[in-house]
């Protein structure tokens, strides 16, 4: 390799809405991740001897300051991201409430507790905790990078890890900043960064970390399994969605048309757990519609500070997005906002599409921008059917006054929202990720805390068994007695009926 193809040494962060730089940050190579590993080796063998309560000390010391320079790091989510700065901080805010629960919660919920050990072994005294992996490897993605990675970063240290985190390339500075403070508050890097392109996630994924919390497109979540299968370490994966809304025949249409465009247009439609369908009551299609189809012209985005729509944060984003509305116009879909104009150079208008093939794009695969189908049915059993028909599972909403729970059970997603839309990210003891091609395995609550650590099993004989039956002195009695004794607790059986 000469000189001139040399792989560069740093790259720039760019602001989506003017094209200005906005840091220049470092192209860690595979040697330069593997020596941040093995630091947070060490590290995590400090942090993960720590007591619950000093963990919990440090957490929320570090929660401090971000609370309190949470405006610092606002404005440069918003430089990085384009996102407004209300959005910034919406987001700051969850994270840092999140960062707290975890915190305060990990000893309730990893610490050793005692089980039941049954009859046959009554001598034994039975106990499970949750201990820490140890080096945890955090892929971030761009458009939520401060409150999705924290969903990983904040719970793995809560249950005793050292993290090594690998940001999204359009996000850097957000990362070191969450370092930095980490470093400033703790003393010791516990959490460090590392930042570059896919050769950078990749080499995090081959080096010897015990877990990789993943969140970002499935075709790259696939590639990240494969990485991470080379040396069998177990991932956590939250990937795609294609997030259906339903609405009801007795929806409060006002709410319901409010929540489909800011699940679908918030952060520029570029959201995980964004609204990208919705399947309405054939008795309140037209209401619904015509409500949405007035909200939405209400909302432009633009380059002014008061814009309520930011940028597409990564360009190519605006090719897939210029697809969907093209195919869907073009396999008789309307628009009745916005339309195949509405993708400009950065930015992209609320679209409102109508008439759209179940088996096209705009409804099969994940737009990421600020677009969204609505479609009539004739009931809710429909809406379900057409809910779940595809490969995608992450979140969903329903809204209906009297079904709303019994809907949300039949809805195969990860989470769902009723009466509300993506409400459930913003609870932190509620588990939050996907099924199918949206992933598997869990951020928040006590399942993402129990995501980083492995369950021990430990057994304390109290006294002697009446039944010695782990000895090669086992005698014909002991297993003539042992038989009784299975016979007895469950030779009886449950009568099935015919």
């Amino acid at each position: 390799m000469t000189a001139t193809e040399a792989r560069p040494t740093t790259f720039e962060s760019l602001d989506p809405r003017t094209g200005d730089v906005v840091g220049t940050h470092p192209v860690h190579t595979d040697e330069e991740v593997r020596a941040a590993v093995a630091r947070a080796r060490d590290e995590a063998a400090w942090w993960g001897a720590l007591s619950f309560d000093e963990r919990e000390r440090h957490l929320q010391s570090w929660k401090g300051v971000i609370t309190r320079r949470i405006a610092q790091l606002a404005e440069l989510m918003h430089a990085e991201t384009g996102k407004p700065h209300g959005d910034a901080m919406l987001e700051c805010a969850l994270a840092i409430d999140h960062l707290s629960w975890a915190a305060s919660h990990a000893e309730k919920v990893l610490k050793r507790r005692t089980v039941s050990s049954g009859l046959v072994m009554a001598n034994q005294a039975a106990y499970v905790e949750y201990q820490p992996l140890g080096v945890i490897g955090v892929i971030g993605p761009w458009n939520y990078p401060v409150f999705t990675p924290m969903g990983s970063i904040g719970y793995a240290l809560a249950a005793g890890n050292a993290v090594v985190f690998k940001p999204s390339e359009y996000t850097p500075g957000v990362a070191e900043w969450l370092a930095r403070s980490f470093l400033e508050t703790v003393g010791r890097p516990v959490l460090q960064v590392v930042t570059g392109y896919g050769e950078t996630g990749h080499a995090l994924c081959t080096a010897g970390v015990d877990k990789v919390a993943f969140t970002g497109s499935t075709a790259t979540g696939k590639r990240v399994m494969a990485a991470c299968a080379e040396n069998l370490t177990p991932v956590v994966i939250e990937a795609g969605g294609k997030d259906a809304l339903l609405v009801d025949e007795d929806a409060d249409i006002e709410a319901a048309a409010d929540a489909a465009l800011w699940g679908a247009c918030a952060n520029a439609g570029q959201t995980c757990t964004g609204v990208e369908r919705v399947y309405v009551h054939e008795r309140v299609y037209d209401e619904f519609l015509a409500t949405l189809t007035a909200q939405a012209s209400s909302v432009t985005a633009h380059e002014g500070l008061d814009s309520q729509i930011g940028p597409i944060t990564m360009p190519k984003q605006l090719d897939v997005i210029r697809r969907h509305i093209t195919d869907a116009l073009s396999r008789g879909g309307r628009a009745v906002v916005g339309g195949a104009d509405a993708v400009g150079d950065r930015f992209v208008q609320p679209t409102v599409l109508v008439d759209v093939p179940e088996d096209s794009e705009a409804v099969q695969e994940e737009t990421f921008g600020p677009t969204v189908t609505v479609a009539r049915v004739r009931d809710m059993d429909e809406a379900i059917e057409r809910a779940n028909a595809t490969r995608y599972g992450l979140g969903s909403t329903v809204f209906s006054k009297a079904r709303g729970m019994e809907l949300a059970s039949r809805i195969r997603s990860g989470m769902t929202a009723v009466n509300g839309v993506i409400t459930f990210a913003a609870v932190p003891s509620l588990p939050f990720g996907g099924v199918g091609d949206s992933g598997f395995g869990r951020i928040h609550g006590p399942d993402g805390l129990k995501e980083f650590t492995f369950a021990k099993a430990i057994a304390r004989q109290r006294f002697k068994p009446l039944l010695t039956l782990t000895t090669f002195g086992r005698t014909e009695k002991a297993d003539q007695q042992l038989a009784a004794m299975i016979t007895m607790l469950h030779g009886r059986g449950t009568t099935i009926p015919k």
